[in-house]
């Protein structure tokens, strides 16, 4: 499963395709999960993780591909066809602001969208197809714009599978998910395809009945240096809710801990895609570009507070978007030398264009539309370029600097005259990144950049709150990020790979969840700094370690009286981990992740409980074509939050103005999962 060829450094650094031999103590090991050898990257935080290693961890949801970055946790607040709740770096990031996340070329990140900004849903990912997951953290990369102030992830998809597969998975709670996926030549390339059907009831008292169905067929040819491929997805899914519950109501025995409020919540999703992408490679230059068209539409039933607003109908709502997304990225490399200095320079371009209507809010009861809150159709486009010069100034030192610019366009057209405006916003971005070794297989980094977050076109031209009418003023339409880094990567005791980084990060303004609307908003500015140890360890040939931890602090910049917490900021993470391959027919995993207390208000006075759940893995190879895998998830049976928040909220014959309380969303009971897989 592990490659222990050894590679140069020139043939890891699209700059060193010029470079002179690299020494002996520069070669690394290539290995099979991951792509994070020395030379390979501009940041102790930034790496690669490969599809081995995606194929031998369980996974409760498809979301939790994100997972493989160290340091990011992914959880629920709600019904799982919902996109998922994201921590990284002292962030809740709630539904993916703050971290970028790409799939074959293609933004998942929603902007202006009905449920938040930055909405990141992965239901439509099928994990068997992901081959390679490169991922970055901190605003130090010129081709990276919104929303990748913390982080981003790009998932790219496979050119060639090793074998056709069919799988079916049986589970508890009528969990069931069946999987084909193959590839085949076809012309001059190969035709990759995958479906997925999947549905599951989950523990709650309310079945979720969340059913879904995906396909994926996708065309590519052409090796490494002069690659084309052409991609369409589909996507479509359905369920029943299981937001989040005041603890009072369970504590009381009103509800059970898996039950609900209101048990009319729900949702529905599909994502239609098309996407392509070509890589020329010459000797002294490097061509890419890619294109995508998505269409994608969602309608959501959500109850955050039940009775507060409304004490007869409840305050469920509908939030119905439906949408068009095209865009483009472009970028030339050239390589040459300068005096004798290795250099590379590339310049990109990047346009995207969300037409989105309607963008809609609906007063709702059992999903019965009572009353139009507010309407819009939104038309935001925004372009990117961006310049970068990477020079290796000495053996031991390679520096990369680089110049981003955007600009954007809102254009909102609301049911609410006064809510309807064009704006224009733009914003520069210098990064700038130091590289010094390789000395004894270890290499030391300093990083600094600055990023944004594009903010909600609606909150940009709003003049009235859409509910109650009442004057606000619009909100930045970009808002700045600035952070560094310092970090080390090392080699240098054999079979180890770690990395440790020191890093900071301050915003303008912070988005932070609002319990009465269910989503979230913007606030004062932060300032964010923490630090990540994380390393992989290969024991021998069937057997690999992984432990990463993370510890940071949030607070806001500006003093408030109400306090300089900030809600949701995660403190302290750790992962541990152990993959057994190939050892005979047998195989497995298994996997622990921690996440620590976090501040639910601004006093720090309401804190949320410790989170700690393990998965695991039992594999058996029966024959050269069958195998059968037993999952674990939640295998110590913990009882734990996926999320907790700190709200007013009304339940029938409390006060008019409600009660303050916790409202969380239980993780799952421990539950087993039968998979069996043949190949064909």
């Amino acid at each position: 499963m592990f490659s222990k060829s050894i590679v140069a450094l020139s043939a890891l650094l699209p700059l060193a395709a010029h470079a002179d031999p690299a020494p002996d103590d520069t070669t690394v090991e290539v290995r099979g999960h991951y792509d994070n050898g020395i030379g390979t990257s501009n940041a102790a935080s930034q790496g690669a993780v490969t599809a081995e290693l995606i194929a031998n961890r369980p996974a409760l949801r498809a979301g939790e591909l994100l997972e493989f970055v160290p340091g990011v946790i992914v959880t629920q607040h709600s019904g799982d066809g919902k996109a998922n709740q994201y921590f990284l770096r002292g962030f809740n990031l709630d539904h993916g602001t703050d971290f970028a996340t790409f799939v074959d070329g293609m933004p998942v990140n929603m902007r202006t969208h009905a449920h938040g900004q930055g909405y990141t849903d992965l239901n439509f990912l099928i994990p068997e197809l992901v081959d390679r997951i490169n991922y970055k953290k901190g605003p130090y990369y010129a081709d990276e714009g919104d929303f990748a102030s913390a982080g981003a992830a790009h998932l790219t998809l496979a050119n060639k599978l090793k074998e056709n597969t069919a799988s079916a998975t049986v589970g508890e709670n009528q969990y069931y998910r069946s999987v084909v996926t193959g590839s085949t030549p076809f012309g001059a390339g190969n035709l990759v395809y995958g479906a997925e059907l999947g549905h599951n009831n989950g523990p709650w008292v309310e079945p979720e009945a969340f059913h879904k169905s995906l396909g994926v067929l996708r065309y590519s040819q052409g090796a490494s240096d002069d690659q084309f491929s052409v991609t369409g997805m589909f996507y479509k899914g359905a369920w029943h809710a299981s937001n989040q519950i005041p603890l009072r109501a369970v504590a009381s025995g009103e509800i059970d801990p898996f039950g609900a409020i209101d048990p009319s919540d729900g949702g529905r999703t599909s994502r239609y895609s098309l996407s392509a992408s070509i890589r020329k490679r010459s000797s002294d230059t490097l061509f890419q570009a890619s294109a995508y068209v998505v269409q994608s539409s969602l309608t959501l039933f959500n109850d955050f507070t039940y009775f507060l607003d409304d004490p007869v109908n409840g305050d469920q709502s509908r939030q119905t978007e439906k949408r068009r997304m095209t865009g483009f990225d472009v970028a030339q490399t050239w390589f040459s030398h300068w005096g004798g200095l290795d250099v590379s320079n590339k310049v990109g371009v990047q346009g995207r264009y969300d037409y989105i209507s309607p963008l809609s809010l609906y007063k709702t009861a059992n999903q019965q539309t009572l009353a139009v809150i507010t309407e819009s159709r939104v038309k935001q486009a925004s372009l990117g370029a961006y310049a970068e010069n990477t020079v290796q100034w000495l053996p031991w030192m390679r520096t990369t600097a680089g110049l981003r610019y955007d600009r954007y366009r809102f254009d909102v057209d609301s049911n609410i005259a006064e809510n309807s405006g064009k704006v224009n916003a733009n914003t520069t971005s210098p990064k700038l990144s130091v590289v010094l070794g390789p000395w004894a297989r270890t290499e030391f980094f300093v990083n600094y950049g600055e990023g944004f977050h594009s903010n909600d076109a609606r909150g940009a031209t709003v003049h009235l709150t859409p509910k109650e009418r009442e004057p606000v003023d619009p909100v930045t339409p970009l808002v700045k990020t600035r952070g560094a880094e310092i970090g080390a990567r090392t080699e240098w005791l054999p079979g180890l790979q770690s990395s440790m980084a020191l890093w900071k990060l301050r915003s303008e303004s912070e988005l932070v969840f609002s319990g009465d609307a269910g989503d979230t908003s913007a606030s004062r500015g932060s300032y964010r700094s923490g630090v990540e140890w994380n390393n992989h360890y290969i024991a021998n040939a069937w057997l690999l370690f992984d432990l990463d931890m993370a510890y940071s602090r949030a607070h806001y910049t500006e003093h408030d009286a109400v306090g300089d917490d900030i809600p949701g900021s995660l403190g302290k993470v750790a992962s541990f981990g152990v993959t057994v391959m190939d050892l005979g027919p047998w195989s497995g995993a298994f996997q622990m992740r921690y996440f620590g207390p976090r501040p639910l208000i601004e006093d720090n006075s309401q804190r949320s409980a410790t989170t700690a759940i393990a998965y695991a893995r039992v594999g058996y190879k029966i024959n050269r074509r069958w195998t059968v895998q037993l999952d674990a998830f939640n295998l110590f049976d913990r009882k734990a939050s996926d999320v907790d928040y700190y709200y007013a909220s009304r339940l029938p014959g409390e006060p008019a103005e409600g009660m303050d309380d916790i409202h969380y969303h239980p993780a799952e009971r421990r539950t087993f999962r039968l998979t069996a897989k043949t190949t064909f």
